[in-house]
């Protein structure tokens, strides 16, 4: 006689349940999205000279991270969403950083930019969606490893702000 192996279904990650002690991560997510967004916004519009479409697509993703990161905190399934405004601040930067004509430090104030985006959607897509295994010292919300990398996210989308506007300046 064969025994059937039954099969469970794993829990979601952290990231993806409604823990409420990962709340707080994402009520920080929402400020924080909010705020450095509409700053990317605004050198998009003022410096980027990349017109409607850069536009645009930034305001998508301005306002549809925080709606979606507020509206997870009851629902965690829309964090799944996220994805979408990810990819909309993704391509307004791609569109500025590739039509970019300004100065030197600015570009490569763009381009810093556009990578530091790309970084923290490629981390939220493994630790938040899993598309590839996560290994244990990163694998806590509030890992040191992972706040590494955040750190790395962080930073090079600050420094890349800081370039765009040295290069307005200078």
């Amino acid at each position: 006689m064969m025994r059937r192996a039954s099969v469970r279904r794993a829990a979601p990650p952290v990231e993806m349940s409604p823990n409420p002690g990962f709340a707080s991560r994402v009520k920080r997510l929402t400020a924080v999205s909010a705020t450095a967004l509409g700053g990317i916004f605004l050198l998009v519009s003022l410096t980027g000279d990349a017109g409607w479409v850069a536009s645009g697509l930034m305001i998508g993703g301005w306002v549809s991270m925080p709606v979606l990161l507020a509206k997870s905190l009851r629902q965690p399934r829309w964090r799944y969403l996220l994805a979408v405004p990810a990819g909309l601040v993704l391509a307004s930067l791609l569109t500025v950083a590739l039509g970019f004509d300004g100065s030197a430090l600015s570009r490569v104030g763009w381009w810093v930019m556009t990578a530091g985006v790309l970084v923290g959607g490629t981390l939220g897509g493994w630790f938040w969606y899993r598309w590839a295994p996560v290994p244990r010292p990163f694998d806590a919300p509030f890992a040191r490893g992972r706040w590494m990398l955040i750190a790395v996210h962080a930073g090079l989308v600050v420094v890349g702000a800081v370039l765009v506007m040295l290069g307005e300046l200078v």
